[in-house]
């Protein structure tokens, strides 16, 4: 092979070696440097941009989204409380929010044949209403079944009528046998049920039929960023600031799912001990998600939606966080050991038999139970025809113990609800307006009750604390995803060795293999080294660490001085992982014309979180390295104060010390979706002064803060034992780490 058809990044390949840190142990001595551990002989800097899978493309709702069930059920009960936890995160209901009791309106009863429907609604918060029709056996005594019933994606929701059109080619292909209620298929499964002995709720989702509290189209169609609907302190659904809060369209939803399964399990004719749901497409997902999160729930029918292909492609199917490591096969699974059955169709769900049943039946049967779940396809559209319906009712009168025989259970023509029948509205309950005055009046209620809630958490003693740990630490450990790489999961690469004096400096980078991550790296190592480690982070890379005369500056030289090893990173789009060296100033999305974050972070960690992961594989090689380190600090200046933080709360009681100029910097001042730090949930999860509190007892010095800034920091150390100090700039902050240490 010739020098001229040798890229530079092969020419790094071939003069420098790949070196774990297991394997370095046999190599190093203890007057090795800290960090070397190749040939003395200077190497190159390398030039390519780092050969990470982060630089690649991004996962959407299109994506592939497997699952893969857990060995053991003890496994899988570590799993399912992390899935769990995940989706209440994402739709905001972590903590899950106060729940009194509900007072419905429930009026203007209909009569039909074997059964009755009342129109009902009711707040599931303060200004934010569930709207619904109740279906009825008629003359129905003690305890019933009942069946909740998210309807889905159809054009008007509880008010759908199919069309003569539709009706017609429904007719011929067999998806629905009448001629009255075959064009109204949403009302179809409620009245069977109802004349099977069920009582079944059928509730809109948001600003379909009587919608409750948002129009259609803002909560499903939204399309384009309103500036005026954006500011800190005037700010709508899909803002950052909602997204800061998380405060979603899936969120509310799934809000009033647990609602109305709350007044229902109120209400003296339910059997607490018989309760279904069953939707389709976006019904679909509602289905699965409010069963994975409730337990309540005694048998679950997800129609159309569950697949190992596209997840959802509404506003109100997704979220930050939502599908990151996860998908809607596993939400499925969240059902297990209860009864779990499928249909698909020729769309997306069109491989559920193949991909997606197996996997479940797996899981089932480790479970135990591997007769509770089945899926079948139906070679039909998009749909919830009188063919699943059918499949729907005989899965149900099992599960359920409705105590038909099959060959009875025989669905029968109707006389649809006109749409004046439905509506809950009228002259004497008049419908709610769909005005941004009322989204913001909604919006701000919601803030408030989650600011008190998260208020109350403030740590006072060492049990408050640890549940203080619980929620707060709960969320970031969802919201980062990741905590530190186990001990040789993290390879070491050097790229060059520099003699300089009275210390020596490396470049290198760092590999975590499992993730095809590849981090720039430089340590700085004291011919006198004192055994500690100093990780120096700040925001615009490791170029940080020196002036521009190519010297440490005056911080990083007081540590050498003092003994102190140091280490940095160029985290993801920063320094070497961009093409001019500088920070980009927005993360990338995916390829979707909606301007919702969802789309891209439902799927993909935030770049914050991401940039935390390689600050964390920083921590685990200097932590893990052969010559063990006595004590790791780490220190946050430059707009890396928050992601040291980050870093460290996820972390507790790995290393000694931290110190951070935060600049004063607070997730709350962002007003764009494409922020770098845009973090979802932060806002919502204290902020700032938060991450600070969960890296307690660590020793703390922070600038650009004061007492009264940081209050919950200060009673979060004070609970632990611990205080925290104060320094005037991060110039001080060298010195507090060679004081304190």
């Amino acid at each position: 092979m010739s020098q001229d058809s040798v890229s530079r990044r092969e020419m790094l390949r071939f003069s420098g070696s790949v070196v774990s840190t297991a394997a370095a142990a046999s190599m190093l001595s203890w007057s090795d440097a800290l960090f070397g551990s190749a040939p003395a002989a200077a190497m190159p800097a390398a030039a390519a941009l780092p050969e990470d899978s982060r630089l690649g493309a991004l996962k959407d709702l299109n994506g592939y989204f497997p699952f893969s069930p857990s060995a053991t059920p003890e496994d899988w009960a570590v799993r399912k409380e992390y899935v769990r936890r995940q989706i209440q995160l994402a739709a905001g209901l972590w903590p899950m929010p106060p729940r009194p009791a509900i007072s419905a309106t429930v009026h203007g009863r209909v009569e039909r044949d074997g059964y009755t429907i009342d129109r009902v609604f009711f707040e599931s918060a303060p200004g934010f209403l569930v709207t619904g029709s109740l279906y009825r056996p008629a003359g129905a005594k003690g305890k019933l079944p009942t069946i909740m019933c998210p309807h889905g994606h159809w054009a008007a929701g509880r008010f759908h009528d199919h069309g003569e059109n539709q009706l017609k080619q429904e007719l011929a292909s067999g998806g629905e046998q009448f001629e009255r209620g075959g064009r109204h298929p949403l009302q179809a499964r409620c009245v069977q049920l109802a004349r099977m002995g069920c009582q079944v709720f059928i509730y809109d989702m948001m600003g379909y039929a009587d919608g409750g509290s948002a129009s259609e189209a803002l909560a499903h169609r939204f399309t384009t960023q309103r500036p005026h609907m954006s500011d800190p302190n005037h700010w709508g659904l899909f803002s950052a600031q909602a997204e800061l809060r998380l405060l979603n369209i899936l969120g509310l939803q799934t809000w009033n799912s647990i609602r109305a399964l709350d007044w229902l399990t109120s209400r003296d004719d339910c059997d607490q001990q018989r309760i279904g749901i069953t939707g389709a497409s976006g019904g679909g997902s509602q289905t699965f998600l409010l069963t994975a999160i409730d337990d309540r729930i005694t048998a679950a029918f997800p129609a159309v939606m569950v697949s190992t292909a596209m997840q959802g492609g509404c506003t109100c199917e997704n979220a930050s966080y939502l599908r990151v490591n996860t998908g809607n096969i596993e939400f499925a699974a969240m059902a297990a050991p209860r009864p779990l059955f499928m249909s698909g169709a020729n769309d997306w769900t069109v491989e559920i038999e193949k991909k997606g049943l197996p996997e479940l039946k797996q899981h089932y049967t480790m479970l135990g139970v591997p007769d509770r779940v089945h899926a079948k396809h139906f070679q039909f559209p998009h749909n919830y025809n009188w063919p699943s319906r059918m499949m729907m009712y005989r899965f149900f009168n099992k599960f359920l113990n409705l105590g038909f025989r099959e060959e009875d259970i025989i669905e029968k023509d109707f006389s649809p609800l006109t749409r004046e029948e439905a509506t809950v509205f009228n002259q004497k309950y008049p419908a709610p307006k769909h005005s941004e005055d009322e989204e913001l009046a909604f919006l701000r209620a919601w803030d408030t009750t989650s600011n008190s809630q998260i208020a109350a958490l403030t740590p006072v003693d060492t049990a408050s604390l640890r549940e203080f740990r619980r929620i707060i630490g709960g969320a970031l450990e969802i919201m980062i995803g990741r905590g530190l790489p186990a001990k040789d999961a993290i390879e070491y690469e050097q790229l060059s060795e520099e003699d300089r004096g009275t210390y020596t400096e490396y470049t290198a980078r760092l590999r975590f293999p499992k993730h095809g991550e590849e981090v720039p790296t430089v340590f700085l190592n004291p011919k006198t080294w004192n055994q500690q480690v100093v990780l120096w982070l700040d925001g615009q890379g490791k170029s940080g660490l020196f002036s521009e005369d190519g010297k440490p500056i005056s911080q990083i030289a007081d540590l050498l001085n003092a003994g102190f090893a140091v280490g940095s990173i160029d985290p993801l789009y920063i320094g070497e992982y961009t093409e001019d060296g500088k920070p980009v100033k927005e993360y990338r999305i995916v390829n979707n014309t909606r301007e919702f974050a969802g789309f891209t972070l439902g799927y993909n960690h935030p770049l914050f979180s991401q940039r935390t992961h390689d600050i964390l594989s920083l921590i685990s090689f200097a932590k893990n390295h052969p010559l063990q380190p006595s004590a790791l600090h780490v220190a946050g200046v430059n707009g890396a104060g928050p992601l040291a933080a980050a870093a460290c709360a996820m972390i507790p009681g790995t290393i000694a010390s931290l110190a951070v100029d935060t600049q004063g910097y607070r997730f709350a001042t962002i007003t764009g979706i494409r922020d770098v730090n845009l973090l979802p949930g932060a806002v919502k999860y204290g902020d700032v002064p938060a991450l600070l509190a969960l890296c307690a007892p660590a020793r703390l010095a922070v600038a650009g803060e004061s007492a009264e800034s940081i209050p919950v920091t200060l009673a979060a150390y004070k609970a632990a034992g611990t205080a925290v100090s104060h320094v005037n700039s991060a110039s001080e902050l060298a010195k507090w780490i060679a004081g304190n240490s």
